[in-house]
Order: structure tokens, then C-alpha cells, then sequence
């Protein structure tokens, strides 16, 4: 796929990997719409993407995206990709009061409810574009759970569900492609409470994503994925104990 001269929507925009993803688009070209919840944020992460636009909206609230969607159709009619990275997570363990359902809520209707409706809203502008793109941000959890984020791995197994069969359905009506960045324990501010200080840096992300849409690798593997990947389907009672390792 051609990674430069497209009109990109990238959730959770306003750091960690939506704005290494961000950054790196449109250093390559292409023109970058952000959002998320906070204007604060947007606007710290717009004055650092010559030509940005910033949207705030709220992925979990159907109010807020109906009001994203109508001003994308109305602004951006040469929407060309979607990129679902807005995020959730909760550390804890599945013992008595840790409130599962009510985290687990929380992460399903951000990591998986909330892309299916946004992707859902937009695929008719999407559908209108020569060539466009879905790239739905799941993770290496969506193989095997880390115990203590179990439901958060839930929510990515979805996701990861949902991005197959997305892909196979568009793939018989037009020229949607479907990619799924699936990266590791990544560096962020989002992920310091589970240890993301040892995690890989955000722009490696970043730049693997580019260069597997340049050679449309549909399910992205970044660094280590890839090998925890294979170990997954060799040995996947294996593949569990790695993923729940003392650290």
C-alpha cells in the first residue's frame, strides 16, 4: 500500500503510539486528523505535526463519535485510513473485589466495542477511496493473557477476531485493506503501570508499522511478537508461562 497522500484518522492520538504513528505519517507525507478525550493533550501533540487537526471526542460515547463522524463526512471526504489505537487497560488479579466486570466494562467498550462502532460509521467513506486502510492496534496479548491483565488480553483477542473476519469480508467489496498492529510491551506513558519502562520504544513501533503497510502485511508482528507468535502456535501452554514469567 502506498504510505504517503492520505487523510489519516488515528484515535488516541495525543501520545504513546498514536502520536509516534502521527509523527511518523506525516513526516512521510500524509495529512494527520488526531483525537481523544483531552484538548490539552491534542493541542500539546497538534504543535508538534506541521498540519495536524485535532478532534476531541470520546470513542466509548455514541453522542461524541455521531459529531466526529458528521464533521469527517463534511471536512475529510477524502478520508483514507482509520486507525484504531485509543486504548484501556487494568492491572490486577481475578481474585474476590477486584471489580472485574466493572474493568473489564471499561476495556471492552474501549479496545473492542468502540472500533467496531467507529470503523462501522466510517466504512462508507472509506469505501468511496480508491485505495484505504483499517488498522486496528491490538497487542501480543491477544495470543496469550498476562494473569494479572487478563481482561485487557480479552478485549485484544476480540479485537483480533473482529480484524480477521473484517478483513476477509472487505476484502470481497472494494478496496478496504485491513492491517492489525500488534506490538509487545511498548514504552509509554500508558503502559507505565504495568512496566513499560522495559518495553521497546514507540518508534520502533512506529516505523515497523510503515514498513509492513508498504508491503501490506496485514497482521504486524513488531519485535518480539513475531517470535512469541511462532512459540504461540508451537507451544501455546508454553507461550502462557512466558507471558506469566515472575519479572
Amino acid at each position: 500500500m502506498n504510505i504517503s497522500n492520505h487523510t489519516v484518522l488515528i484515535t488516541g492520538g495525543g501520545s504513546g503510539i498514536g502520536l509516534a504513528l502521527a509523527q511518523l505519517l506525516t513526516a512521510n507525507g500524509n495529512r494527520v486528523i488526531l483525537t481523544g478525550r483531552s484538548e490539552a493533550r491534542l493541542q500539546l501533540a497538534a504543535a508538534q505535526l506541521p498540519g495536524a487537526t485535532t478532534i476531541a471526542c470520546d470513542v466509548t460515547d455514541a453522542d461524541s463519535v455521531a459529531q466526529l463522524v458528521a464533521r469527517l463526512h463534511a471536512e475529510f471526504p477524502d478520508l483514507s485510513m482509520l486507525i484504531n489505537n485509543a486504548g484501556q487497560a487494568f492491572l490486577y488479579e481475578l481474585l474476590p473485589g477486584a471489580d472485574a466486570f466493572t474493568k473489564a466494562q471499561a476495556e471492552m467498550q474501549t479496545n473492542y466495542l468502540a472500533a467496531i462502532r467507529l470503523t462501522e460509521s466510517l466504512l462508507p467513506l472509506l469505501m468511496r477511496q480508491p485505495a484505504a486502510a483499517v488498522v486496528n492496534v491490538s497487542s501480543i496479548a491477544a495470543f496469550a493473557p498476562a494473569a494479572a491483565l487478563a481482561t485487557y488480553a480479552a478485549s485484544k483477542a476480540a479485537l483480533h477476531a473482529y480484524s480477521q473476519a473484517l478483513r476477509h469480508t472487505l476484502a470481497q467489496h472494494g478496496h478496504v485493506r485491513v492491517f492489525e498492529l500488534m506490538p509487545p510491551l511498548v514504552n509509554t506513558e500508558f503502559s507505565a503501570e504495568i512496566g513499560g519502562a522495559s518495553g521497546i520504544p514507540v518508534r520502533q513501533v512506529a516505523d515497523e508499522f510503515l514498513a509492513a503497510l508498504a508491503q501490506d502485511a496485514y497482521e504486524i508482528h513488531v519485535g518480539p511478537t513475531a517470535d512469541f507468535y511462532q512459540l504461540f502456535h508451537a507451544d501455546p501452554a508454553q507461550a502462557f508461562a512466558m507471558m506469566n514469567a515472575p519479572r
